[in-house]
């Protein structure tokens, strides 16, 4: 038996790589039913100040194909985990430990813990990440 019966993880998914199927599968073993926030466009550009290179309707398509993943819901804003755990009954928020500390989460697990929800951060997939990705395309491009 699994210790919580509904999580939730939230990203962008932008070039899906092992990083992304690494945080589903670890939320995955400690749920029963995994809900995923695919970052819409539009918040990734507001709080990103960045363009994702997948558009939104295509990394939704590709997260819902993970076999670990039991729904896909836009995560249009910060404040719109809090409207998915309250919707959802979730008890559990999964996410990389390359956000612990910083001022978007501490005040997130605030109100996490207010709701009675616990935080669960998994190692973050060192060397592999979207911005990463991309740095490595542009210099094999530009060095071609």
């Amino acid at each position: 038996m699994k210790k919580y019966k509904v999580g939730l993880t939230t990203g962008v998914f932008d070039l899906f790589h092992v990083g992304h199927l690494n945080i589903l599968k670890q939320a995955k073993d400690q749920c029963d039913f995994l809900i995923v926030g695919v970052s819409t466009d539009e918040f990734v550009e507001a709080y990103k100040n960045k363009t994702p290179v997948v558009p939104f309707e295509d990394r939704k398509t590709i997260v819902e194909a993970q076999r670990d993943v039991d729904l896909v819901i836009p995560q249009t804003s910060h404040a719109s985990k809090l409207d998915i755990i309250d919707n959802y009954d979730v008890e559990v928020m999964f996410h990389g430990n390359d956000w612990k500390g910083s001022s978007t989460f501490v005040e997130l697990e605030r109100e996490l813990k207010r709701r009675n929800v616990d935080t669960v951060y998994f190692e973050y997939t060192a060397g592999v990440s979207s911005t990463q990705l991309i740095e490595r395309i542009k210099q094999t491009i530009s060095t071609s």
